[in-house]
């Protein structure tokens, strides 16, 4: 699975999280930290690429994924050596003359060309349910991550969340990962 169309998947959330908050914000409640204010908004940021890399959900699905992507090369590996022995002894029998017509030796590629087929169409077949399955993983962390942030930003009051890779520049004080990473962890429980 592509992980990282996960991370733009997240990014995207928390882009629109933050814009959506920033709309429904009336007043920023002070707090003991005060955040860096720009035109009285309260603004924070996450680094989406540091969040994933540590957060234990995101990394229990990519090891599923990564063990259920090389049990499919495993299986489709095994089932592509003995269809290429298959094709060697074909082609040694067609040498050797073995098949005692035409029709036979037709009849025998036939069937060969449909194994073939029948081999593409399951590498076909993994492929899409693991591409199905990422984007259902990229999914459930972005809804996650979007709605743990949205119960975070009850407590906190931020106009705006937005993430690090769209900053030329930020305040380090404005980075928020390390909080939302914790409280991400913390909420996980592995085997859910």
């Amino acid at each position: 699975m592509n992980f990282k169309s996960a991370s733009s998947l997240v990014l995207s959330a928390v882009a629109v999280l933050g814009f959506s908050q920033c709309k429904q914000q009336t007043s920023a409640p002070l707090q003991e930290q005060a955040p860096v204010a720009v035109s009285g908004l309260k603004i924070a940021y996450i680094d989406v690429d540091s969040l994933l890399a540590n957060y234990a959900f995101y990394q229990d699905l990519s090891e599923e994924m990564l063990r259920k992507e090389e049990n499919y090369r495993l299986v489709l590996a095994e089932d592509a050596n003995k269809f290429q022995k298959d094709v060697t002894d074909f082609n040694k029998k067609i040498e050797n003359g073995v098949y005692s017509s035409r029709e036979r030796a037709e009849a025998e590629q036939n069937r060969l060309a449909k194994r073939q087929q029948a081999l593409q169409e399951k590498s076909d077949k993994y492929s899409k349910e693991l591409a199905d399955e990422g984007n259902a993983n990229a999914q459930k962390v972005s809804e996650t991550i979007d709605n743990f942030i949205k119960e975070y930003n009850k407590s906190h009051g931020y106009d705006l969340i937005i993430s690090k890779s769209s900053l030329m520049f930020a305040n380090e004080s404005l980075n928020i990962t390390a909080e939302i990473l914790e409280g991400l962890n913390a909420a996980y429980k592995p085997g859910k």
